[in-house]
C-alpha cells in the first residue's frame, strides 16, 4: 500500500555547497523512497535509497551514513531486524535509526525504541517534522562524537601523564641509585688512599713499608680515575643522540685493549686466547673497545686463580637489530640482516639465573662475587651495544663458567 503525504510544502532550495550529512532512506514502496529523497536532497543531503531490508545492510557496508530512515513493515526483513543487525555490529550500532512508519500502535513504538532506535514517526509524514527530527539526531550525534572525541584526548592526556610521572619516578630513583654508586665506590678507595697516607707520617716506618703504602695509594688513585672515566663515559652515550659507525678492525681494537688491560693480566696471572681473524661488522670503534674492556676485566676479575679467558665471534643472518644510530639508511627500516656475535668466555663460578637477570641493569651489583665491581660497567655496555645497533647476554651455569657476549651489524 503506498502512502500519500501531506500537502504541505516546505521552502527549500540547492546551492553548491557540499550535503549536511549522508543519509540513508529505506522503503520497500517506490512512491514513499522517491519523495524522501526528493525532499531530504533539496534540503541538501546526500541520500541514497534502499528498496530492501537486506539492500539497506549492503550500503551501509559499503559506506557508512550519518543517519538512516527506516520504514518497518518490509518484506523478507523488516525495520526491526535491520536496526538489530546494525545495532549489533560495533562499526554501524552508533548510526542513528528514525523508524518511520504507518504503524501507530504504542507497543511497536516501543519495540522500535528497544531494538534501538532514536526516534519514530508515523505516516503520512510532516515534512517539517521530518527534516526537524533529522537536524536534531544529527546535531546530538555530532556532540556525542565531538564528546567522544574530547573523551578520547583526555584518556591519552591521562595515560602520557602518568607515563610522564613514571618516567620522573623512575629517573629519580636511578639518580638515588647513581647518587649512592658514586658515594659507595669512592668512598672505598678514597679511604684507602686516606689510610696509607695516614701510616706515611709515622716516623718508625720502614722504607720499604713506606714504598708498598705509595704503591697502594697509587693503584686505589687509578681505581678511582677509572670509575670516574666511567661515570663520564655513561653520561657520553646518554647523551649522544648520534654516532657516525663505520667497519672496525677488531683484531687492531682487541690489541689495544689487552694493552690497556696488561697490568690487570699481569696481577691476576691471566692468560687470554683470541681467534686469528675476526668477522667484519659496523660500529664505533671508541665504544666498542670499552665494552671488550669491561667484559675482559670481569673474565679475569671473576675467572678464579689463574683465569683461562677465551674471545671469539661467530656470523649469523636474518637476525632482526634493535634500530641503531648512524646504519646505513636501507637498514633503519628494521629488515632482516646479517649480524656478528662476539663473545668472551671466562672459567669463574658461573652465575645464577637470578643474577643473570641483574646483571646489565645500572647501579647493580652482585653481592657474593670474589671481587665487588662498582655497578657501572656492564650497565654501560648495553647503553653502547643498543646505541649502535646491537643487543648484549649472557649464558652462565653455576660451576660451568660464563659466556658474555654482545652482537654488531655485520658488514
Amino acid at each position: 500500500m503506498e502512502h500519500k503525504y501531506d500537502s504541505t510544502e516546505l521552502q527549500v532550495f540547492v546551492d553548491d555547497h557540499p550535503p549536511k550529512a549522508n543519509l540513508l532512506v529505506v522503503d520497500d514502496v517506490p512512491l514513499n523512497l522517491h519523495l524522501l529523497v526528493h525532499l531530504l536532497t533539496k534540503q541538501g543531503y546526500k541520500v541514497r535509497p534502499a528498496s530492501s531490508g537486506q539492500a539497506a545492510l549492503a550500503a551501509v557496508q559499503a559506506e557508512p551514513p550519518d543517519l538512516i530512515l527506516l520504514d518497518i513493515m518490509m518484506p523478507e526483513m523488516d525495520g526491526y531486524e535491520v536496526c538489530r543487525r546494525l545495532k549489533a555490529d560495533e562499526r554501524t550500532r552508533d548510526i542513528p535509526v528514525i523508524f518511520i512508519s504507518a504503524i501507530d500502535q504504542a507497543a511497536d513504538k516501543v519495540k522500535a525504541f528497544e531494538t534501538g532506535g532514536v526516534d519514530y514517526v508515523t505516516k503520512p509524514i510532516q515534512p517539517r517534522e521530518v527534516v526537524a527530527r533529522i537536524e536534531t539526531h544529527l546535531k546530538l550525534r555530532d556532540l556525542q562524537k565531538s564528546l567522544e572525541e574530547k573523551n578520547r584526548l583526555l584518556e591519552e592526556e591521562i595515560i602520557e601523564r602518568q607515563m610522564a610521572e613514571e618516567s620522573l619516578r623512575q629517573h629519580a630513583e636511578e639518580l638515588d641509585a647513581f647518587a649512592h654508586t658514586v658515594a659507595h665506590d669512592l668512598k672505598t678507595p678514597l679511604s684507602v688512599i686516606v689510610g696509607y697516607s695516614e701510616l706515611l707520617g709515622v716516623p718508625e716506618l720502614l722504607p720499604q713499608d713506606r714504598e708498598r703504602n705509595i704503591a697502594h695509594i697509587t693503584r686505589t688513585s687509578y681505581k678511582m680515575i677509572n670509575i670516574i672515566d666511567e661515570l663520564l663515559l655513561l653520561a657520553q652515550v646518554r647523551k649522544v643522540e648520534y654516532v657516525e659507525m663505520e667497519p672496525l678492525d677488531m683484531s687492531e681494537i682487541v690489541a689495544e685493549v689487552q694493552d690497556r688491560l696488561s697490568g690487570l693480566v699481569e696481577e691476576y696471572q691471566a692468560e687470554i686466547f683470541s681467534p686469528e681473524s675476526w668477522p667484519m661488522a659496523w660500529g664505533y670503534a671508541p665504544w666498542v673497545e670499552e665494552v671488550w674492556v669491561n667484559y675482559i676485566s670481569n673474565a679475569i676479575k671473576y675467572g678464579g686463580n689463574s683465569p683461562r679467558v677465551e674471545l671469539g665471534a661467530d656470523r649469523h643472518s636474518g637476525h632482526v637489530l634493535q634500530p641503531g644510530y648512524g646504519l646505513p639508511l636501507e637498514d633503519k627500516a628494521g629488515h632482516d640482516r646479517p649480524y656478528a656475535r662476539f663473545w668472551v668466555r671466562d672459567t669463574g663460578s658461573g652465575l645464577t639465573p637470578e643474577e643473570q637477570v641483574r646483571l646489565f641493569v645500572e647501579f647493580s651489583r652482585l653481592e657474593k662475587v670474589r671481587v665487588q665491581g662498582h655497578g657501572l660497567g656492564l650497565s654501560i655496555v648495553r647503553r653502547i651495544v643498543e646505541k649502535l645497533g646491537g643487543e648484549v647476554g649472557v649464558e652462565s651455569r653455576v660451576g660451568a663458567g660464563s659466556l658474555f657476549y654482545f652482537t654488531l651489524p655485520a658488514t
